[in-house]
């Protein structure tokens, strides 16, 4: 049997890179899908097919992270496609640098309500429909606890409340025996952050292993979180970043 069969999995912003991996290495693991997208339909309908080409069901569902009612409906739809949610999975987020002065109070409101409040949103809509050995994994970012360059306070602040978030939810779900935790890549190799950039080669050389990760490694850690495998692990930090944070 695969890890994940009959599983229905929600994952917001799903339509590329990590969140895109991830739907895929799902059904590839048994589970349907639906995933969440702010902007490129087209997209998120490549990932759909990519699904459904393994045999899978999903849904794509437009949905800004920002608005908390977008999120909210996002769960009801899944539920009423699917009858339920069994893994939700906070990958939605947006990246922005600048200097402290240069920030204005509306970058830091946008930062904060992708990367912060939506995962509060979601976890919480979720887990209404949500049954025992159900499993929350929240996307963070190797910044939470390491800031090796400046110009990304507010993204490094927004990530490290998530340290805190994911904490409260692994105490507060133990109960119905739905477990949390926190997965905090470091560089990895997608369109935000390509290893081909024009800060790529100073990146590199700050991993211990001396490349950038793929989405698809990001995927494996999380599929086995997903799993019955994790089910005595809960309210973790996963750094997976190359060794850029030892």
């Amino acid at each position: 049997m695969k890890r994940l069969e009959n599983k229905v999995a929600l994952i917001t912003g799903g339509s590329r890179g990590m969140g895109a991996a991830i739907a895929e290495r799902f059904a590839a693991e048994g589970a349907d899908v639906v995933i969440t997208y702010s902007k490129s339909a087209d997209s998120a309908d490549k990932v759909v097919e990519k699904v459904r080409q393994q045999g899978r069901n999903a849904l794509a569902v437009k949905a800004d992270s920002a608005v908390a009612d977008d999120l909210r409906q996002a769960v009801k739809q899944a539920v009423a496609a699917f009858g339920r949610i069994d893994i939700l999975v906070n990958n939605a987020g947006v990246f922005q640098m600048k200097m402290l002065e240069d920030y204005t109070l509306e970058d830091y409101d946008h930062m904060m309500a992708v990367n912060t409040k939506a995962v509060f949103v979601a976890s919480q809509a979720a887990v209404a429909h949500m049954p025992a050995g159900g499993r929350i994994i929240t996307i963070g970012s190797n910044m939470a606890e390491r800031l090796a360059t400046a110009g990304a306070l507010l993204y490094s602040m927004s990530k490290s409340a998530l340290l805190g978030l994911n904490k409260g939810l692994a105490r507060d779900l133990a109960g119905k025996g739905i477990t949390a935790n926190l997965v905090q890549p470091g560089p990895i190799d997608t369109d935000m952050n390509p290893a081909d950039g024009p800060h790529a080669e100073s990146i590199r050389s700050h991993t211990a292993i001396g490349r950038y990760g793929q989405a698809r490694e990001i995927a494996s850690l999380v599929t086995f979180l997903a799993s019955p495998e994790s089910s005595f692990i809960t309210g973790t930090e996963q750094t997976i970043d190359g060794g850029y944070n030892i």
